[in-house]
């Protein structure tokens, strides 16, 4: 197979192999599993595996390459799902490993696994997240925390944590990742590799029953692989119109070979602290270097120094409050099956949680309204870097991966750099774009004492070819698989 290797190639790699029948979909399918059952027992990325229907899909894999039938661009390739709020009919949905939902089950087909096995992808499981995606770190009451493959004493982040960690070790090519919050970037930073965020509306978000509940923070259903060249193909299979999503635009992605546009003549605002964010210097040292490669590819990259509306431990606690109700909405929906994850199992959500969810239920009109006052404030900021650049580049998040706790017990940093920090959200530089929109990337920047640090790459609304194409110049001019080589567990 020349230097086709299944544990490092590429989502679009693997499936030109499996095209040109260099290796089966089955191939394809056992070498994922094998990898599964040898490295999951240090990582615990998968909390649950249907491996026979994987292998029963792989074996009508194979027969369509075989018949010569047209196949869809992810034909054969594996990859997994996140246990949040995504299912597959028959496997379990524990909304990130709350004991009570143990084996509790939805009897739907979401939107992300629909589109994908559609692409012709075989989903082998299911990854790790925290309790209802409320952190940016992964580890719950029900299966712990996700180990970071650099150093497994160190978690994935989260909330998209165990996808991160699959991806990152070679386990898969690529796998979902959902953002609230950051919840794709964040793990991918920790963990090297590729998180996307893609324009809202780019890709339907899916829900019931209340339609309309992905907009207080934006919510996106996305993706993490390793490389950049996987992320026009990626989109497009997602995006397109839904019949279940009110706002998702009628059209669908069709630049695959985004990444391969380079920037030059782009100019780049570069905000080192995204206006008023602490940031450890390893972390600030890295980034400073890694923005270079956006004028070696040609960019004019200009350091731009103003600063946010609000003070950001509160606009953290902002995005807390504003994401709150529709976590409410979704315990009151358990309630009404008979499952009180507010009165009967209130000990196995975490108390930040509900303190958030009390705050919820006696909110006002009033009271929203005002959030979403401060919202607009924080998007007419991130619109302000737009007036005369074409990108934005800042830190991923603030800090290293933390060291995992006791079960359940791992959370972010509570200060960086003597500041203080909401430790659920507050350390990232992420979740402000959930409240804009924008299209948003972590790329590797490079290693901080053998650690992965992300760069975040965001775009114009609507331009998400940009920022998959600054993803593609990054990667060119400073590639990142090296970092691969650094790996504890592989």
């Amino acid at each position: 197979m020349g230097d086709f290797d299944l544990a490092t190639a590429s989502a679009v790699r693997t499936a030109r192999a499996i095209r040109d029948r260099e290796v089966s979909p089955t191939e394809a399918t056992r070498a994922a599993i094998e990898r599964v059952e040898r490295l999951n027992p240090q990582l615990n990325a998968f909390v649950y595996t249907a491996f026979d229907e994987a292998l029963e899909r792989a074996t009508e894999a194979d027969a369509a390459v075989a018949s010569g039938a047209e196949l869809g661009p992810l034909h054969g390739v594996p990859t997994a799902i996140k246990d949040l709020f995504d299912f597959k009919p028959g496997w379990p949905a524990t909304f990130g490993g709350i004991p009570a939902l143990k084996h509790y089950v939805v009897p739907a087909r979401c939107m992300w696994a629909e589109r994908m096995e559609e692409a012709g992808a075989i989903i082998l499981g299911k990854t790790n997240s925290p309790v209802m995606g409320f952190r940016g770190t992964t580890d719950n009451p029900l299966f712990g925390p996700t180990s970071n493959p650099f150093d497994t004493t160190r978690n994935s982040g989260g909330s998209s944590g165990g996808s991160a960690a699959a991806v990152a070790s070679g386990i898969l090519p690529f796998a979902e990742g959902t953002d609230g919050g950051g919840s794709v970037r964040i793990p991918a930073a920790w963990c090297g590799v590729v998180g996307f965020k893609q324009s809202w509306g780019r890709v339907p978000v899916v829900m019931r029953p209340n339609a309309f509940a992905a907009t207080d923070p934006f919510i996106f259903e996305s993706v993490l692989s390793r490389t950049a060249e996987d992320l026009g193909t990626l989109l497009s299979a997602l995006s397109g119109p839904h019949p279940g999503d009110p706002y998702v635009r009628q059209d669908r992605f069709t630049d695959i070979d985004a990444h391969r546009r380079g920037v030059a003549g782009m100019r780049i605002a570069y905000s080192r602290d995204f206006g008023g964010f602490p940031v450890d210097p390893g972390i600030a040292a890295v980034v400073d270097e890694a923005v270079r490669a956006f004028e070696d590819a040609g960019a004019h990259v200009e350091e731009i120094d103003t600063r946010l509306p609000r003070d950001q431990f509160e606009l953290g606690e902002l995005w807390c409050r504003l994401i709150a109700p529709m976590n409410l909405e979704t315990l009151d929906g358990f309630a009404a099956q008979g499952i009180d994850l507010l009165g009967t199992f209130r000990d196995q959500l975490p108390a930040p949680y509900l303190r958030f969810m009390e705050e919820a239920a006696g909110m006002s009109v009033r009271d929203y309204g005002l959030l979403q006052q401060a919202r607009t404030e924080v998007y007419d900021f991130v619109q302000s870097f737009f007036v005369g650049h074409d990108l934005l580049v800042t830190p991923t998040l603030a800090c290293p991966p933390v060291r995992n706790s006791e079960r359940g017990q791992t959370i972010g940093p509570s200060e960086v750099n003597g500041v203080a920090v909401d430790p659920s959200i507050g350390w990232c530089l992420t979740y402000p774009l959930n409240f804009t929109g924008h299209p948003a990337a972590s790329v590797p920047a490079g290693m901080a004492d053998g650690l992965p640090v992300g760069m975040q790459v965001v775009g114009r609304q609507g331009a998400d070819a940009d920022v998959i194409a600054a993803c593609g110049a990054v990667e060119q001019v400073r590639p990142w698989a090296w970092m691969y080589d650094k790996l504890e567990v592989h």
